[in-house]
């Protein structure tokens, strides 16, 4: 995908002040950049990520696929870069999205391969022997198009006996769209047509994208169901977008909030389809204060709505974090890990940071608003306030918000299923004090 943020290292640089903005169980790097996340895919008993990322917050540095490996979906190892670009061979200038397959027991990758001053990103595959640690040289498997706006981003999966392929595009004459591709052997492959085109427009308030981008597909109680970034050449990545590609388009949102971008997609896993996405870093880039920036979603388990909407909830794994049986949420005091859960109800949950920042989760009728206005103190800190109707589900066994702080990363989970991601930058260090209804509980959360 298009890269869309950098920084250069802040001469005034005080990690002591900013420790407790860093997530301690989302993955992040120990240093440099992040954006994508690609390929999750089970091998044996462990689960592994690859992600777009840099060692420095250059952007002028080419991106390579970092890797990170988990048991549990909790509990992440970093490990060395899994694929690097190759100087002079189909992406010298940066290893791009993707996702990999298991093909005769070996993990391949689909990827785009990224060359300085080319129009599109060619369609590479690589693969690894040594279970996924590593990726062989890519080649090129599809053509590159002479008449789109933007192509980029496969994503493989098998179905009916038959590999397919989708790869993220847009054209002039017919919008957003999403061309397929057919193979027996992964490398051979055949145009198959679009899978679903669209229009430019708005929907519910919402671009629906002159170009998709990170196309990902999920087959959920037997429909085909798209995730998709929306994006434009003026104004980059938008939202990411869900729908049905075998009846007329029609686009939801995925996550409500404000920072989640780049699904990607594990079609079969232990707890069924599950999504993960880049948290952008809803900060300008002279507040970056730190040597890091970019990190993963929590892993989500997704289902469809009574509205075809995608919805999600946290990987049951989560749970394991929890320190201790819980306790009252109301006066609680909280360091920068932590959950809050509201069982029902509606009503207040604040977390003031100090006198002047607070963060406030507000629960009222059918509608979940985070209101960040006063989060920070820090003048390159996004704020302002997001909501969704439709949050709640009181038949569900799901409590009606499960509120995850890890450092700036929250992200709240309602019993509907919706789900609102942003990012916070209190400036006051922690312990912070909790003010919540009567009814809600409150968790430390450790690796």
């Amino acid at each position: 995908m298009t890269q869309t943020q950098s920084a250069a290292r802040s001469p005034h640089q005080d990690p002591g002040a900013v420790a407790h903005l860093r997530p301690a169980f989302h993955i992040r790097p120990p240093r440099g950049y992040l954006n994508d996340p690609n390929g999750p895919i089970e091998v044996g008993d462990d689960v592994h990520l690859y992600f777009q990322s840099r060692p420095t917050l250059d952007h002028h540095v080419p991106v390579e696929w970092g890797h990170a490996t988990s048991p549990d979906y909790v509990r992440w190892t970093l490990h060395r870069p899994a694929m690097a670009p190759q100087p002079g061979g189909p992406d010298t200038d940066g290893c791009w999205s993707g996702n990999t397959v298991l093909d005769d027991g070996r993990v391949r990758a689909f990827y785009s391969g990224h060359i300085e001053g080319r129009p599109y990103q060619s369609v590479l595959t690589a693969v690894s022997d040594d279970s996924g640690v590593s990726f062989g040289p890519p080649h090129q498997v599809v053509p590159d198009p002479s008449d789109a706006i933007m192509f980029r981003d496969p994503f493989v999966w098998q179905e009916n006996g038959s590999w397919w392929m989708v790869v993220g595009a847009g054209y002039v004459d017919r919008g957003a769209s999403i061309p397929s591709y057919r193979s027996t052997d992964l490398e051979n492959w055949t145009y198959a047509g679009p899978l679903a085109d669209l229009p430019r427009g708005v929907v519910d308030g919402y671009d629906t994208g002159a170009a998709w981008e990170c196309p990902q597909m999920l087959t959920i109680d037997g429909r085909r169901i798209a995730v998709v970034g929306s994006w434009s050449p003026e104004g980059g990545p938008a939202d990411v977008l869900s729908f049905d590609v075998d009846v007329p388009v029609v686009p939801r949102r995925v996550d409500h909030g404000t920072n989640f971008y780049a699904a990607s997609a594990l079609r079969d896993s232990r707890f069924g389809p599950l999504l993960f996405g880049w948290l952008t870093e809803g900060r300008d880039r002279p507040g970056w204060t730190d040597d890091w920036a970019g990190v993963i979603s929590l892993p989500r388990v997704v289902w469809l709505g009574s509205d075809s909407s995608l919805r999600s909830a946290p990987v049951p794994t989560l749970d394991t974090l929890r320190v201790g049986d819980g306790s009252p949420a109301n006066g609680a005091s909280t360091g920068a890990q932590c959950e809050i859960v509201v069982p029902e109800g509606s009503g207040q949950v604040v977390i003031h940071f100090s006198e002047q920042e607070r963060l406030v989760i507000e629960l009222d009728a059918d509608t979940l608003t985070i209101d960040r206005t006063q989060a920070s103190l820090s003048p390159h800190a996004h704020g302002g306030r997001m909501q969704v109707t439709d949050a709640f589900d009181s038949e569900s066994d799901r409590p009606a918000a499960r509120i995850i702080l890890d450092g700036s990363t929250l992200e709240v989970f309602t019993s509907a299923g919706r789900v609102l991601s942003t990012r916070v930058y209190p400036t006051a260090s922690p312990r912070w004090r909790v003010e919540a209804p009567a009814n809600a509980r409150y968790w430390t959360l450790a690796r």
